[in-house]
Formats: C-alpha cells, sequence, structure tokens
C-alpha cells in the first residue's frame, strides 16, 4: 500500500482533527447527502497543492476553514496532511515514509511542509510529479466529474491523457528550460548591447595606446641615442679638461722657472752698470711686442667666446623654427582671432558673405601659417647680430694688435741687428735675458691658447649640461644611466655634431606625440579591453548555454512525442478492451486530432494546436459523435476510458467520487468487477452510495454530520469483520 492516511483539521465540515487510515486495497467513504463525502476527495486535491479554489467550491482560501457553529468556535486555519509509504521509493526523497502537509490561514497565507520540513509548492509539485501524482488529473475524479474526459475538449482532454502518462514532469522541465533560453537571449541582446556601447570608446583608446606605442619607441630611440652622445660627450670633456690640465703643469711649471732665472739675469746686468740705449730700446719693444701679443691672445679668446654663443643662439633658433614649423604646436594671438570675428561681423549681412568669410578665413590661416610669432627667435637673432656686431670689433682689434705685432717685430729684429753688428759678442747676462724673455713669451702664448680651450670646453659642458636637463625632463631618469656604457670606437666630433641635431628632431617629434595622463589612458585601456573580452566570454558562455538548452528542449520534446505514441497506443488497446466488456461489444479509441489556429501579425510560420478525439461505434448502433450517447452511456464510456488510463500507468491511487451514480444494477456489477481489476495496481478511495461498489471495499468510512454542521467519521473493516464472524 502506497497511501497510509489522510488526516484533516478545521478543513471545510470536520471542524476537529479526523483520520483516514487507508490499509486495504479499496477503500470506501459513504454517507448522507451533504454530509461532508466530497470534502475527503477536496482535501486530497487541496494537499497536493491544487490552487484553484473553485474546483473546491470556494471563492478563496477562507472559505476552506472551518467558519464555526454554535457548538465550535471558528478556526483560524486547516490543514490537512497525507501520509505515504515510500520504502519501494516512488518518492525521489531518502525516507521509508513520506508525509505532506498543506495549511491555509484566515489571511490567505498558505504553507507547505514535507516531513514536518517547510517547503515551496514547486518542491511539492516536482516530488509529486515523480509519482505521477498531481493536484488534479485522471486520479482524482470528483463528484459531478464522472465524463470530464468524455466532455472535456481534445486539448483538454490530450493534457489529462499527458498528464496520466507520467509526462508532466517532462513538460514541466520543458517549459522551465524555454523560461530559461528566453532569459538566455534577453541576457544574449544585453551583453550584445553593453559592447556596443563600450565599442566607440574601446577603438579611441586602442588609437590612443597605439600612439603612446609609437610615442614610448620615439622615446626609446631617443634614450638609446641620448645615451651614446651623453657618454661620449663626457668622455670628451673630461678628457679635453684632463689633457689641457696636464699641457698647462709643466708650462706653468717652465713659467715659473724661468720668471726665476730672468730676476736673477737682471740683477747680474744691473751690477754691470747701465746699457747702451739701443739695449734698453731693445729691452722696451720686447716688452711691448709681449703686451702686443697678450692683446692678441686675448682677442683670440675673446673671438672663441663670442663664436661659441653664436653657436648657441643659432641652435636655438633652429629649434624655434623647427617648432614653429609645426601647425599642431603654432599659436595664434587672441586679438588676431578677435580682429577676425569683427571683420566677419562687420559683413555678416552683405551678399556672398560665405564666399567673403571663407577667403578671409583662409587669407588669415595663410598669414599665421607663414609667420612664426616667436619672442624667443627675434631675440635670439637680435643677441646674434649684437655678437657679430662684438666679433667684428674683437676681429678689428685683434687685427691691429697682429700689425702691431708685426711692426714691434720688424723694428725689434733691426734693432737687434744693429746691436749685434756694433759689439763684437753679448755678455752671457744679455744673453741669457734675451733667451729667457724669448722661452717666456713663448710658454706665455701657448698658455693663452690653453685658456682658450679651456673656455671652449667649458662652453661645451654648459651646453652639455642643459642637454642633459632637458632630455632627462622630456625622456625619463633612464638618459642618466650612462655611466656604465662602454664604446671602444674612437671618431671626430662631427659625428657628435650630427648625434645633437639627430637628437634634436627626436625632441620635437617626442614633444608632438606626447599624450597628457598616458598613465590614465593605458589604465583605461586595460580596465575597457578587460571589460570586453569578459562580455565576449559572457556571451560566448549564453550562446553555449542557448544551444545546451535548445538541445535539451529538443530531446524533451522527442521524448514527449516517444512517450505519448507509446502511451497512447497502449491506452487505446486497454480502453477498447474495457470499452467491448462494458457494452458487449463495439469499438473505441482516442486519435490525435490537429487544428490550425490563427497567426498573430508579425509571427512567422503556422501555429498548431493538437488533441486528442474519442471515437466510438456501440453494438446495434449508429452514432455520429459522443454527444448521441444517453447518461449511463456516456459514464460507462467515461469509466472505461478513465480505467483504462490508470491501467497503462497506474497512479499510487485512485479516488472516485460517485462515479457510478447514473448506473444500473447489471452495470453496477461490471463497474464492481473493473474496480477490483483496477485495485490490483492502485488503491483505491471510492465515494459511493452504491451498495455494489461498497461490497468490494475491504473498508468502510461512514461519514455523519449532527445538527452543528460538523462531520463525524466511523468505520467499518470487514476483513477484520470477517476475522471475527470466523
Amino acid at each position: 500500500m502506497y497511501l497510509k492516511s489522510i488526516e484533516l483539521s478545521g478543513f471545510k465540515s470536520f471542524a476537529k482533527k479526523n483520520v483516514f487510515e487507508f490499509n486495504t486495497p479499496i477503500s470506501s467513504i459513504v454517507g448522507p447527502n451533504g454530509s461532508g463525502k466530497s470534502n475527503v476527495a477536496e482535501a486530497f486535491r487541496f494537499v497536493l497543492g491544487e490552487q484553484s479554489i473553485k474546483s473546491m467550491r470556494g471563492k478563496k482560501g477562507e472559505d476552506l476553514i472551518w467558519n464555526g457553529a454554535t457548538s465550535e468556535p471558528r478556526a483560524n486555519r486547516a490543514s490537512v496532511k497525507v501520509t505515504f509509504d515510500n520504502s519501494r521509493k516512488i518518492f525521489d526523497i531518502d525516507f521509508p515514509e513520506v508525509s505532506i502537509e498543506r495549511v491555509v490561514h484566515r489571511d490567505g497565507l498558505n504553507e507547505y511542509l514535507i516531513n514536518g520540513s517547510q517547503m515551496r509548492l514547486k518542491d511539492i509539485i516536482e516530488l509529486l510529479a515523480g509519482a505521477h501524482i498531481g493536484a488534479s488529473g485522471h486520479h482524482i475524479i470528483s463528484q459531478g466529474e464522472a465524463d470530464k474526459v468524455v466532455s472535456a475538449n481534445p486539448k483538454d482532454r490530450k493534457a489529462m491523457v499527458e498528464d496520466a502518462l507520467g509526462l508532466k514532469l517532462y513538460q514541466y522541465k520543458k517549459a522551465e528550460s524555454e523560461r530559461k533560453l528566453k532569459k538566455t537571449f534577453e541576457n544574449v541582446a544585453q551583453v550584445k548591447a553593453l559592447r556596443k556601447e563600450i565599442a566607440p570608446h574601446l577603438r579611441f583608446l586602442e588609437k590612443q595606446v597605439e600612439k603612446l606605442a609609437k610615442t614610448e619607441g620615439l622615446r626609446e630611440d631617443l634614450v638609446k641615442l641620448a645615451l651614446e652622445y651623453f657618454k661620449r660627450e663626457d668622455s670628451y670633456i673630461t678628457s679635453a679638461k684632463k689633457e689641457i690640465e696636464e699641457e698647462r703643469k709643466p708650462l706653468s711649471a717652465s713659467l715659473a722657472k724661468l720668471e726665476k732665472e730672468l730676476a736673477e739675469a737682471k740683477e747680474v746686468l744691473a751690477e754691470q752698470g747701465s746699457q747702451e740705449k739701443k739695449e734698453y730700446l731693445i729691452l722696451e719693444l720686447e716688452k711691448e711686442l709681449s703686451a702686443s701679443r697678450a692683446i692678441k691672445d686675448a682677442s683670440s679668446r675673446e673671438l672663441g667666446r663670442v663664436e661659441g654663443l653664436m653657436d648657441a643662439q643659432s641652435s636655438i633658433v633652429r629649434k624655434q623654427q623647427e617648432l614653429a614649423a609645426s601647425n599642431e604646436h603654432k599659436v595664434i594671438p587672441l586679438k588676431d582671432v578677435e580682429a577676425l570675428y569683427k571683420e566677419i561681423e562687420i559683413e555678416k549681412d552683405a551678399p556672398g558673405i560665405l564666399e567673403r568669410i571663407k577667403a578671409k578665413f583662409l587669407n588669415f590661416l595663410k598669414e599665421r601659417r607663414e609667420t612664426v610669432a616667436s619672442n624667443i627667435i627675434e631675440e635670439a637673432k637680435k643677441y646674434i647680430e649684437e655678437l657679430r656686431e662684438e666679433k667684428l670689433g674683437v676681429e678689428r682689434k685683434q687685427k691691429d694688435a697682429e700689425e702691431k705685432e708685426k711692426k714691434l717685430q720688424a723694428d725689434y729684429e733691426t734693432l737687434k741687428k744693429e746691436v749685434e753688428r756694433a759689439k763684437d759678442s753679448d755678455s752671457s747676462a744679455q744673453i741669457a735675458v734675451f733667451r729667457i724673455m724669448s722661452e717666456e713669451n713663448s710658454i706665455r702664448s701657448k698658455l693663452s691658447l690653453l685658456k682658450a680651450r679651456e673656455e671652449k670646453v667649458g662652453l661645451e659642458e654648459t651646453e652639455f649640461k642643459r642637454e642633459l636637463t632637458e632630455i632627462g625632463h622630456l625622456a625619463g631618469g633612464d638618459v642618466l644611466k650612462y655611466g656604465g656604457l662602454e664604446f671602444s670606437k674612437e671618431e671626430g666630433r662631427v659625428n657628435q655634431e650630427e648625434r645633437k641635431r639627430t637628437l634634436g628632431r627626436l625632441k620635437i617629434r617626442l614633444e608632438d606625440s606626447s599624450i597628457a595622463g598616458a598613465e590614465e589612458v593605458k589604465k583605461e585601456h586595460l580596465e575597457t579591453s578587460e571589460r570586453d573580452a569578459f562580455l565576449a566570454r559572457e556571451l560566448l558562455d549564453l550562446e553555449k548555454s542557448a544551444e545546451s538548452l535548445n538541445g535539451l528542449i529538443k530531446d524533451l520534446e522527442d521524448r514527449l512525442a516517444t512517450e505519448f505514441k507509446t502511451g497512447l497506443q497502449n491506452i487505446n488497446e486497454k480502453f477498447d478492451k474495457l470499452f467491448t466488456s462494458m457494452f458487449g461489444g463495439g469499438e473505441a479509441h482516442l486519435t490525435l486530432v490537429k487544428n490550425e489556429l490563427p497567426v498573430e501579425e508579425g509571427e512567422e510560420g503556422e501555429k498548431v494546436e493538437e488533441g486528442l478525439d474519442i471515437k466510438v461505434s456501440l453494438p446495434k448502433k449508429k452514432i455520429r459523435n459522443l454527444m448521441m450517447l444517453s447518461g449511463g452511456e456516456r459514464a460507462l464510456t467515461s469509466i472505461a476510458l478513465i480505467f483504462a488510463i490508470s491501467q497503462v500507468n497506474p497512479p499510487p491511487f485512485i479516488i472516485l467520487d460517485e462515479t457510478d451514480a447514473a448506473l444500473d444494477e447489471s452495470n453496477s456489477k461490471k463497474y464492481g468487477d473493473l474496480v477490483e481489476l483496477l485495485s490490483e495496481k492502485s488503491q483505491l478511495i471510492l465515494i459511493t452510495h452504491n451498495r455494489e461498489t461498497m461490497s468490494r471495499a475491504g473498508v468502510i468510512y461512514g461519514v455523519t454530520m449532527s445538527g452543528n454542521g460538523i462531520s463525524k467519521l466511523l468505520s467499518i473493516s470487514f476483513d477484520e469483520a470477517v476475522e471475527v464472524a470466523k
């Protein structure tokens, strides 16, 4: 036995707790009309999840609760609990006994419990569907619904048969899969919309990142070239300063020694007495010659300094001109733009205004494009002109010094020859003085040249430090790490100058291509790319999910079609056999019919509704349809079909509420035989007035109602009575 008991408390007319125990294959519930027998069948519908209050003869949930009487106050809740034996695992739950309880409160709130644990209605339906049990269907036939399966339309009749065949679980899974598929398509549309929304911004960021990559490439080229330039320049400056210092040390030592020797020689000459006038003049000429040479050397150094400054200013002019040649960085004064606007405003009402505005605007751009509005260039050019004039003055000064030196040198040579001719020989002191002064002048000239070289190296060092600072700010601290590099190949200054010019061009290009907030752009591009990749993966997963759901729906549809076709064949065999037995001949079967439904505007394809039609043929009668059957014939046909369905896929229990009311004595006996046949596979609960039907029951529950409207329960067990009688 699968069904063990049902307990009613506060449900409709059962004000108090009443328990029906079902321990025989056939149980019968009898009683006078209005005593509450049918409330038991409705209690089964209620506890098994029926949501239609109308099918339980009510309008709202409160109508199912005991409403009170003079002797018994109204209840605040109604509960029905049904208990099943699960030793054969008809339910997919790991308990030997399963109790399902439903409670309704006066506020309409419903509670569902399985073995005392609160559950959802969905859980109850899924659990029952696995055992081919539902709140309504072929296994619960309420009063007046005996011919429901006959009078129903083809679509509803097909639904009843599907439910009886246990296809409801597959239909539920199919509906759930279709709902998930619809939600998946909605999610796919949302993800595609999100990707479409961020696509333009992502393309913009990709272009920015590409530009940053090019900028980074320029920076790397600049750093690579700058490292070699700075290393070679630093080596050159260090080597030049070291070389100058090494050359200066012996010259300075020699000069100090000569100055000491000259002082000693002059002391000797002073002790020898006065010199002749020519000798004195020679000495004076030598002093003047030395002074003239000093002036010439100073002029040479000054000329080197002026030329270095001119080179530096020319470099500034060249750099600014390269910047000015780029239209992206050309600046137009605000007053010029305002002046153009005023000119356009004056002529705004004149005919042909568009052509004149276009001409003015193009002329305005042409003039500004050809004009280098740079104060730095003008100031640098002005300073170069000043240096050029200064250079001319220094060159004149140098030329005058050279001419004076030539004249003094000529006078000195002439006078010296006269002195040499006048004397047969010179004193050793005079020779020493002349030698010392000559060597001293030579050394001073060399020291002057070294000084000029040192000043030039100083200017080059200043320019080197400026370039180092400027490129360091532009390309980063990597350019400062040139100390550990090694370049063994020696080369001239020409290559280094070419390197310097290339660095200047790279600096301008890097400044033009720089993007503000590069790190923020990279970060935003990374985040946007990751989001787009995530959405792409989500889209792929959703498409795979949709494909999987489509496959699942197809499998469920194939299984439903196969199960339905097989089940229908089995039902027809049983139906025809039972129909022939009950009518003494004839034939009956179910046929699948299809009706085309109207297609709404915007929908594609055709819509077809499937149903089941009943074809019967009575012996010795010609009928065209079921409506031509009498009430008894319709009842017998309904019973034959219901029993046929129940035999194909037997439910754990069947409740028949006065389905035999329209049968005569002869047919009642046939009905009883069928009931006994059906009880071999399912428990039967019969609500009846028919004595023949009662006789087939193992236990009879009597339901009576007193004057206070409360249903009471009495029971008679025939099986126990037989044992007692024996």
